[in-house]
């Protein structure tokens, strides 16, 4: 799957810009702040339907503007997609596929996807688990709706959950309201738990082969998945009496201590734990490695690469580096940003300076 054009209206620095790619390799070069990174928000926006820098999205709108919007045309092997979203900061976001507007974004979901990193991403490897529970969320629901919804109904009824626990006053009380809610919250982790354990165990060793090649062979990473441990027995059993063991615990505290909001990745290199002993460089490939192996499970379950955006990587790489990377993601449209591009490789360049595009 390729992107083929992006139209950006009053988005971010950008009054009015057509951009177009080709199918290989596509390098945005320019200085900082002038607009780079925006063009891969821009298309992760149109992929996934969320930013990957904010929360608020009435935040990308161009300074004094009331209205932005990002128009795009992406090509799949069997037919082309246009995607639409307008931003208005009198409304919500409305998003339009093939010029028909959905209702939910997880309809947004599939129709094309997008692998996103960048230096930031180090936060996979060095910060809490819910940059790692992210990571698995975003990739997997791009290809499993059923898991993005179970995903969504798990964290309302968790939130349930944490309600009752917080405002009941008699714990006896609550003992008799909050099977209910512990046991739609078992159905629900048994499918997010399973989706993540197969998810895990196909993407360790393509990222254990990526880390391999770009690093040369010296370090062998490893990915374990750290969930609630049924220990080999039915997991919805064993974990709704997880739930009734801390029950009072979680009643003490007003939250919930047991369940799949918990689950963690734990990252290795030579068996050596890379989040609290791996060097920044250590740190930088395991997490580029684990988004480069998102490649090949995607492909695996569409049957198509997505479309690649690294924003920023090549300056903690030193030539030959660069030239692995672009070597091993040479298989799928590549749009990379950079302050300069040296290397010897086709690829279209793009100049950006303060919100225009021009071809270099």
């Amino acid at each position: 799957m390729k992107i083929n054009t992006l139209e950006l209206k009053n988005f971010r620095n950008y009054g009015r810009q057509i951009v177009k790619f080709d199918e290989g390799l596509n390098v945005l070069v320019g200085k900082n702040a002038q607009g780079k990174t925006n063009v891969l928000e821009a298309i992760f926006f149109a992929v996934i339907g969320k930013s990957f820098k904010v929360n608020k999205e009435k935040e990308t709108i161009k300074w004094r503007e009331e209205i932005a919007s990002i128009k795009s045309n992406f090509s799949r092997e069997y037919r082309d997609v246009d995607i639409e979203l307008i931003f208005n900061k009198a409304s919500k976001k409305a998003i339009k596929i093939d010029g028909v507007s959905i209702k939910k974004t997880g309809e947004l979901l599939g129709n094309v996807n997008a692998i996103f990193f960048s230096p930031q991403e180090l936060k996979l490897v060095k910060e809490s688990p819910d940059e790692r529970r992210r990571f698995m969320n975003i990739d997997i629901s791009q290809t499993n709706k059923r898991y993005f919804y179970a995903l969504n109904r798990y964290e309302k009824v968790l939130a349930n959950r944490n309600k009752l626990l917080k405002i009941t006053k008699e714990f006896s009380v609550l003992k008799e309201t909050i099977d209910i809610w512990d046991r739609a919250l078992v159905d629900l982790a048994e499918k997010i738990y399973l989706e993540r354990k197969d998810f895990i165990c196909k993407l360790a060793p393509f990222a254990e082969k990526a880390h391999s090649y770009i690093s040369g062979g010296n370090e062998k990473l490893e990915i374990v998945y750290d969930s609630f441990d049924a220990k080999g027995k039915d997991f919805k059993e064993e974990m709704l009496k997880a739930l009734q063991k801390n029950l009072e615990k979680d009643f003490k505290h007003g939250f919930t201590s047991i369940g799949i909001h918990r689950d963690d990745l734990d990252i290795f290199l030579n068996g050596v734990e890379v989040k609290s002993f791996g060097s920044q460089g250590q740190q930088r490939t395991a997490a580029l490695s684990m988004k480069l192996a998102e490649l090949e499970i995607i492909k695996e379950r569409t049957g198509e690469y997505p479309i690649l955006l690294l924003d920023d990587v090549f300056s903690e790489l030193d030539n030959e580096r660069q030239k692995r990377l672009l070597a091993f993601t040479s298989r799928t449209q590549t749009i990379i940003t950079c302050t300069e591009y040296a290397l010897n490789l086709k690829a279209k360049l793009l100049h950006v300076e303060n919100g225009n595009i021009k071809n270099a």
